[in-house]
């Protein structure tokens, strides 16, 4: 097993940089503002993705009422840009959980089997949504009832 900078156990090797790991959900917030928000990330084929403060919550933050700051979605935090950028990712038409159906207006970009980062469009460009280590029961939901885009 694999250990990060300091002493504590990687999940699993990945293709990706390795886990970002920082002293407090202060520190990580600070890390997306200044690494995101500062300016778009562009995709592997040409759409500017804008970071919002306000989506740092939404992706860092889990369980019931997102209530719970997650480790395990901030230590990736590094990996969201990667993500947007690898045109090896498995890209997917997003879907919308009220209404039971897929929905064009998001896209969900699936790397290392579980990873999964989402964005929305808006008139131009896209804006960050969520980031996500899916359940092992989601992952081969995504990939096998999703449409590709």
């Amino acid at each position: 097993m694999t250990r990060d900078p300091r002493g504590r156990p990687r999940l699993r090797p990945s293709l990706y940089r390795p886990l970002t790991v920082l002293d407090s959900r202060e520190d990580y917030r600070r890390h997306y503002e200044q690494t995101y928000c500062s300016s778009p990330v562009t995709t592997f084929d040409d759409i500017r993705v804008f970071f919002f403060p306000e989506a740092f919550d939404h992706a860092f933050f889990g369980g019931p009422g997102k209530q719970h700051f997650s480790l395990s979605r901030a230590q990736r935090i590094d990996w969201i840009g990667e993500v947007l950028r690898d045109s090896d990712a498995a890209i997917f038409v997003g879907w919308d959980n009220k209404r039971k159906r897929h929905d064009r207006s998001r896209r969900v970009a699936v790397v290392e089997g579980d990873y999964v980062v989402v964005i929305r469009f808006r008139s131009r460009g896209a804006s960050f949504v969520t980031a996500f280590v899916a359940d092992p029961h989601v992952g081969p939901i995504i990939r096998t009832c999703s449409l590709s885009w």
